[in-house]
C-alpha cells in the first residue's frame, strides 16, 4: 500500500507552491508598486507607449496588475487571473518589447530576450490556469 501512494514520499508542497506563484507573480507586483511610488514616470511610460489618456492607463494597469496577483495567490478565480495577466502580457510584449525595430546591438539583444522571457511568463500562467482547473474537476468527482 505505502508503495503505491507516492504522497507519503513528497513533502507538503502548499507553501512551495504558494511561493512559486508569487515569484511568477513578481513583476506583476513589484511593477505597480514602483508605479505607484513615482505615478509621473507611470504616465511618462504610458505616454511613451502611445496610451492615452496616459493617467488613466496607468491607473489601470496598476489595479489589474495587482488585483490579478492577488486572486492568483489567495487562489481565487486563479484560472481567470492567470489568463488574464497571460493576455496581458502578449500585449504588452508586442507594445513594448519591440526588438525587430532595434538597430543590431546589444540593446536589441536584450531586448530580444526579454520578448522571450515575456514568453516564457505567458507559458507559466497558461500552465497555472490549466492546472487550476484541472484541480477544481478534480475536486468535482
Amino acid at each position: 500500500m505505502a508503495g503505491n501512494d507516492h504522497r507519503a514520499a513528497v513533502p507538503r508542497t502548499g507553501a512551495l507552491r504558494w511561493f512559486a506563484l508569487l515569484l511568477l507573480c513578481a513583476a506583476y507586483i513589484q511593477g505597480p508598486v514602483t508605479k505607484i511610488l513615482d505615478f509621473p514616470g507611470a504616465i511618462a511610460e504610458m505616454t511613451h507607449f502611445g496610451l492615452s489618456p496616459a493617467p488613466l492607463f496607468a491607473v489601470g494597469v496598476i489595479v489589474f496588475e495587482l488585483g490579478a496577483s492577488a486572486l492568483i495567490l489567495i487562489g481565487r478565480w486563479r484560472w481567470l487571473a492567470a489568463l488574464a495577466l497571460a493576455g496581458f502580457t502578449l500585449v504588452a510584449t508586442f507594445i513594448a518589447v519591440r526588438f525587430w525595430e532595434m538597430p543590431e546591438g546589444q540593446g536589441r539583444m536584450m531586448a530580444m530576450n526579454a520578448f522571450f522571457e515575456h514568453l516564457g511568463l505567458i507559458g507559466g500562467f497558461i500552465l497555472v490556469a490549466l492546472d487550476d482547473l484541472a484541480r477544481k474537476k478534480e475536486a468535482n468527482r
